[in-house]
């Protein structure tokens, strides 16, 4: 019953991370922080490899529906993501040596996402208000790249909203293009805290007994949410995302106070 949950929570969250580009780790971390089953540390694992193999879905399913990829701008992010994957990935392992308390290192994570996910809130609520730019260069994309990569290893989200509402707000592109481009950045990010975990110290240290049916629930979302993406308009890709931030920065919150030292 227990894994039948884990599944459930992959493929919720990867369908609507496909959908929307968020990734899903926006919603599993959160998730599995709640159900405290696993440390800080295992489900920014768990949730890595859930999003990696979600995002190999969804990029094959977008680009066979016809999205086109911005090749001048997704490859820098790429290339940025792979760097910021690492450096989000020692800095866990910084967080977790320095605080030395799993439950306040769920704080910090939670904590972060949750500004995060309210200047995301802010942003797409006002985005007709304040002017996007039309940023353009190898240097910018891949300086977007790193701290988008920073963020989704960090926090073992996948870097999600934060990717979307950067991407559009950066680089002027419309919600299915900064969903791919978002895809890819999680891709590469992930592939690179992937690395990261298994040349350190390696796999065998952390509890991954549900990583195969979240694997396979995340192909499944990946499937889903890549369909999805290409018959829903944009006005829904727009909606969903929206709903789903709220929801998060609500889990998010609730994980903060209920791992504050009493």
């Amino acid at each position: 019953m227990q894994y039948l949950l884990y599944f459930l929570i992959a493929v919720g969250a990867t369908t609507v991370g496909s959908l929307t580009g968020m990734g899903g780790g926006i919603i599993i971390k959160p998730v599995m922080d709640m159900l405290g089953a696993f440390d800080a540390q295992t489900i920014g694992v768990l949730s890595s490899l859930t999003v990696f193999s979600m995002s190999v879905v969804s990029i094959g399913k977008q680009m066979m529906g016809g999205i086109r990829i911005p090749f001048d701008a997704a490859i820098p992010l790429a290339v940025g993501s792979v760097a910021g994957g690492l450096a989000g990935e020692r800095l866990l392992r910084l967080c977790v040596t320095v605080l030395q308390n799993n439950q306040m290192v769920t704080v910090v994570q939670n904590g972060v996402l949750a500004l995060l996910i309210s200047s995301v809130i802010v942003y797409m609520r006002n985005q007709r208000r304040i002017r996007s730019f039309q940023l353009r260069g190898v240097r910018i994309s891949a300086l977007v790249g790193l701290f988008l990569g920073l963020c989704s290893s960090f926090l073992g989200i996948g870097g999600g909203s934060v990717n979307v509402a950067l991407v559009i707000l950066l680089f002027s592109f419309d919600i299915k293009t900064a969903t791919l481009c978002s895809l890819i950045t999680i891709f590469f990010a992930q592939l690179s805290k992937l690395g990261a975990v298994a040349l350190s110290t390696g796999f065998a240290v952390f509890d991954l007994r549900a990583a195969p049916v979240m694997i396979a629930g995340a192909i499944a979302g990946g499937f889903i949410g890549g369909g999805l993406n290409r018959r829903c308009r944009e006005e829904a890709v727009e909606r969903t995302f929206s709903l789903v931030q709220l929801l998060v920065l609500g889990i998010a919150i609730a994980n903060v106070i209920k791992n504050l030292p009493r």
